[in-house]
């Protein structure tokens, strides 16, 4: 059954007026601050955002100096917030605004949903918190918080409840503030219905509107499907250290990780001793191999198990480790100000961190 949401919207938008939470884009709601920080904001928590935020901002503070950034640094510059997909397809969007809008995003629904990296909820989100045209933005929050609200045990997995969603708030959503009803919905869900563990319905300024709160199926809901099992994959990690540097080599341009640098690995989980051996093998005398611990990295269908070591060369195993075989050997500043690591490999960074 269809729910009519027009009765949440003065309640929202009341609560956001006094609830919201002070951010730089929000305070400067400027299309290009919206739209790097709703980029950054896709499956990353807030507090986690804002030094990325005004990092990146401070460095390229508008969409000419993003669209002709040096790849090394762009990416640098995102290093953490992972998805490096994002960033790339952020600079493929400055460089077509740069080439078809005169440097400045369009202030068109359907003309932002053709920029590279830019969905349905992005070009939402711009449209009506840049430019005030009152269009649905429809995010995890809001899927949460709309079908709580109704009550509906709907999967929001599927792409037709999401559509079906877009159209029930376009139909009540207020011309003259849609970018503040967008964000009242993506607010509550972030700090009152909250996604994990139960959420805080006393502090819900809708909670006498909420079918979900009066039958008591607030954990039930928001249903989704259940995702399919992530494949595993053992790797050994190798800290390889010479003289105060670091062996790093650039992955492949294409597939996990593509273009960034990472730390050389070994299929398998291997114990020390056979490290010695498989490092014998390849001709690489150690000074000493230290165990780093285990660590697992969660990607969205993959987890890496990983089993990391610090291995200390001797001078002439350094032939092996060399351009010739797509290493690189790197400082600890070349690494923290330079090439980016994946945080995949974070478990490890402390060894040139803290040398």
């Amino acid at each position: 059954m269809q729910y009519d949401y027009k009765e949440i919207v003065p309640y929202l938008i009341d609560w956001f007026s006094y609830n919201a939470r002070i951010l730089d884009w929000r305070e400067n709601p400027k299309p290009y601050f919206v739209w790097v920080s709703e980029i950054m904001l896709q499956q990353t928590r807030v507090e986690a955002v804002k030094g990325y935020f005004d990092r990146f901002i401070t460095d390229l503070p508008e969409i000419r100096a993003l669209a002709e950034c040096e790849e090394e640094k762009l990416l640098k510059l995102w290093e953490g917030l992972g998805y490096y997909n994002r960033v790339r397809n952020l600079q493929r969007a400055a460089q077509v605004i740069m080439s078809d809008y005169n440097g400045e995003l369009p202030a068109d629904y359907d003309k932002l949903l053709t920029l590279p990296g830019i969905g349905s909820y992005t070009a939402g989100a711009i449209s009506s918190i840049a430019f005030q045209i009152p269009v649905p933005a429809v995010d995890g929050n809001v899927l949460r918080v709309t079908k709580r609200i109704a009550g509906s045990f709907d999967d929001i997995t599927k792409e037709a409840i999401k559509k079906e969603l877009w159209q029930d708030l376009n139909r009540i959503m207020p011309k003259d503030q849609p970018g503040d009803f967008n964000q009242s919905l993506m607010e509550l869900g972030a700090t009152v219905c909250l996604p994990n563990g139960k959420p805080l319905c006393e502090k819900c300024p809708v909670m006498h509107l909420c079918q979900a709160f009066h039958q008591d199926s607030v954990m039930r809901i928001p249903v989704k499907a259940e995702k399919k099992a992530r494949r595993i994959e053992d790797k050994t990690i190798l800290v390889v250290e010479y003289q105060d540097k670091y062996a790093i080599r650039k992955r492949a341009r294409k597939g996990l990780l593509a273009g960034l640098w990472e730390l050389p690995s070994i299929e398998g989980k291997l114990t020390k001793q056979q490290i010695d051996g498989a490092l014998r093998e390849l001709g690489l005398t150690t000074h000493s191999v230290e165990f780093l611990g285990d660590a697992k990295h969660i990607f969205t269908h993959l987890e890496w198990h990983m089993t990391g070591y610090h291995v200390v060369l001797e001078e002439n195993s350094l032939q092996f480790i060399s351009e010739e075989n797509g290493y690189l050997w790197a400082n600890q500043g070349e690494i923290n100000q330079i090439y980016t690591i994946p945080s995949a490999f974070s478990a490890y960074a402390s060894i040139w961190k803290d040398n």
